[in-house]
């Protein structure tokens, strides 16, 4: 990876009084995904101290939604959330992103208006169309065309909205239909629907006329600029207040207190080619300086090593104060 920016090492910061505060969630492993590496004998073992640092630092955890995305090994989305949730009852929870393909969206509303009342309304649906197509393909999912997915998504996200907001619910569509459909008990308060992806025709319109919440990857500067204009163009043309939808951002941090290693590190991790955010504290504070300034006031992200969590330490004490 290369470093996202060009924040300098060594250069003491300020914050500045008045600038919109950024948050930090946790997104661990729930499987192989060319990241970090996991050990499936003690993965739960490793997964109990990974968030057991995390949760004093972190301000929410997210839940990736892969079946196979880099190995066999993996845990599936809702289960793992679910246990989080019953464990670490001071923390928000998402799911980053739920792919709309693999559950029809009238049960992921009535799971996620169950998981909003037991967790005390922690919850926030991170949800997309679906993306890997060797997953679909090997559990036997339909994975149509990308714009068809994106049709079914904005359907799926008015079936959802429905089920949370009317007792009972009905819905008829091209995709998806519900007949006198109940979701109770009603979510109090209703989630937030965070919708990823980036797709500048069809994707960031969905998001301009029915987001919450917008999550995008990790890209250079110059192309993130690019994807906000889009959707503030979206926004202008359905009549959504900009403003009004919350820019979150998934990338992952490599910090060390040299800034030469982190950035090595990154370098050296086998995504080469794609934006991270790599450096000492100094520097890596600069960086995500940089992506708050552009309207980011979410980040998502993960560390690479996940037994070893001097890293994530580092990063909590060095970094997220700086943005409280």
């Amino acid at each position: 990876m290369r470093p996202f920016g060009g924040g300098k090492s060594g250069e003491e910061d300020t914050d500045v009084p008045g600038k919109t505060r950024m948050e930090f969630g946790y997104n661990p492993p729930s499987g192989e995904r060319d990241r970090e590496t996991i050990r499936p004998r003690h993965y739960l073992s490793d997964l109990h101290g990974a968030l057991d640092v995390a949760t004093q630092g972190f301000s929410s955890v997210w839940v990736s939604d892969h079946l196979n995305y880099a190995s066999e090994w993996r845990l599936e989305c809702w289960t793992l959330l679910s246990w989080i949730a019953a464990r670490y009852p001071d923390t928000d929870l998402s799911t980053i992103v739920m792919s709309n393909s693999f559950r029809h969206p009238s049960l992921v509303a009535k799971m996620a208006a169950s998981i909003q009342v037991l967790s005390e309304g922690r919850f926030t649906l991170g949800y997309g169309a679906g993306w890997h197509e060797g997953e679909h393909r090997a559990f036997g999912i339909d994975y149509p065309r990308p714009g068809e997915r994106v049709d079914r998504l904005e359907e799926a996200i008015q079936v959802i909205r429905s089920l949370w907001t009317q007792s009972p619910a009905s819905f008829s569509g091209r995709f998806y239909s519900i007949h006198d459909a109940y979701a109770e008990p009603l979510p109090d308060p209703v989630p937030k629907i965070m919708i990823g992806g980036g797709g500048e025709k069809k994707t960031l319109r969905v998001v301009a006329k029915y987001a919450d919440w917008w999550n995008d990857v990790a890209r250079p500067i110059s192309e993130l600029k690019h994807k906000l204009e889009v959707l503030r163009k979206h926004c202008d043309d359905v009549g959504t207040d900009f403003d009004s939808i919350r820019k979150t951002l998934s990338i992952g941090t490599f910090i060390d207190r040299s800034n030469s290693s982190a950035v090595e590190r990154s370098n050296g991790s086998g995504r080469a080619g794609q934006t991270a955010v790599a450096g000492d504290p100094v520097s890596v504070r600069e960086q995500y300086e940089e992506l708050r300034e552009l309207g980011f006031d979410l980040i998502v992200t993960f560390f690479e090593n996940f037994q070893d969590l001097s890293e994530m330490k580092l990063f909590m004490d060095q970094v997220i104060p700086a943005f409280n």
